[in-house]
């Protein structure tokens, strides 16, 4: 529950630096420098399990070059498709390139493309399907989740915000089915684990007045997943967006699926060669909005259009912060911000 400590990092970085430097200055890239040192120094910590989280595509991310006993296959959307191909099929072909011979193959995707199942079935991994293999159901209060020998009654939700966790969660207890042999989990684990989880970044909601919602989406799948959760928040007076962008994202539905719940964009830039400028977002936002009564401004960074949001900002309304990784880390770079709106800094 803690994460790595930097004193604990750089001797890994420097471990990973002389084997490079021994193999005759391989190069390598800054996600394959900074993977190797993770797993590097994360087994000196001696763990019982490794978990692993694929950076993009699968096939040839820099963590498929571990075998890993068991892999999973969450969402599949249209992202990165300038490396992973132009539609769900091509990038499933990507992402089942984690899959390995004779090893249980979670795909919680309720409509998966044709690509991952069919090189499920050309390598014999072991391929559990949602619907098929393992399912769930519920009511208002509690969830129920069956596989293919076990089952669990009565789980309380996931602690984390959204509708999609319940599917996530659907495929982390089939892992934990399919491990079980190697990997055995109690039920108390299980139930102790879903309520106390928790992910920084990921509609993560922080109380204050204005409310604050941290959400790094950065496709358009993943705003379609947060326009719904802020659907599903009820009502309120004044939505603000703080958002920055990738400029080889599919930007233009994403600021359409937002644009009927936000009242005032404050766009930023991000610190980044890869990231669109501000201006460009609101240049863009200003060609697609459906409102006549939005509001856009540009700020030189996340904190910096946080607090021009603040200053504009309903006391019972909400700012969200979207986008990127660099947009969610630019808001917490300095801890997380309690807001409190101009009447409460009398």
């Amino acid at each position: 529950g803690e994460p790595l400590a930097s004193e604990r990092l750089t001797p890994s970085f420097a471990a990973v630096e002389a084997a490079r430097r021994q193999a005759g200055d391989v190069p390598l890239s800054y996600f394959e420098f900074t993977t190797l040192a993770c797993v590097h120094a994360l087994l000196a910590c001696q763990p019982d399990v490794l978990i692993m989280e694929v950076g993009m595509g699968g096939r040839l991310d820099a963590v498929n070059v571990w075998d890993a006993d068991c892999a999973i296959i969450t969402s599949i959307d249209l992202d990165h498709m300038e490396y992973l191909g132009p539609d769900r099929e091509a990038i499933g072909y990507e992402k089942a390139g984690i899959l390995r011979t004779g090893r249980p193959a979670i795909v919680s995707d309720p409509l998966p493309p044709r690509s991952v199942v069919a090189r499920a079935t050309e390598i014999d991994a072991d391929l559990w399907l949602v619907g098929r293999d393992f399912r769930h159901s519920g009511d208002r209060q509690q969830w129920h989740w069956q596989g293919r020998t076990r089952r669990y009654a009565g789980l309380a939700y996931p602690a984390l915000r959204g509708a999609n966790q319940l599917l996530n969660a659907s495929g982390v207890l089939a892992a934990l089915e399919a491990l079980h042999p190697r990997l055995p989990v109690p039920a108390q684990a299980v139930r102790q684990g879903l309520a106390s989880v928790q992910w920084p970044g990921r509609f993560q909601v922080v109380p204050g007045e204005p409310l604050l919602v941290l959400d790094v989406a950065h496709n358009p799948h993943a705003v379609a997943a947060l326009a719904h959760n802020l659907d599903d928040q009820g009502y309120y007076p004044q939505t603000l967006a703080v958002f920055g962008a990738m400029a080889d994202k599919d930007v233009a539905p994403m600021l359409a699926r937002m644009d009927a719940l936000v009242d005032g964009w404050f766009f930023c830039d991000l610190p980044t060669p890869r990231a669109a400028r501000a201006e460009t977002l609101r240049a863009q936002w200003l060609g697609l909005t459906q409102r006549g009564d939005g509001l856009a401004e540009a700020h030189a960074d996340p904190a910096a259009a946080l607090q021009a949001a603040l200053a504009r900002a309903d006391p019972a309304g909400r700012i969200v912060v979207f986008g990127s990784f660099y947009t969610v880390g630019g808001v917490l770079q300095h801890g997380l911000p309690r807001l409190g709106a101009k009447h409460l800094q009398a």
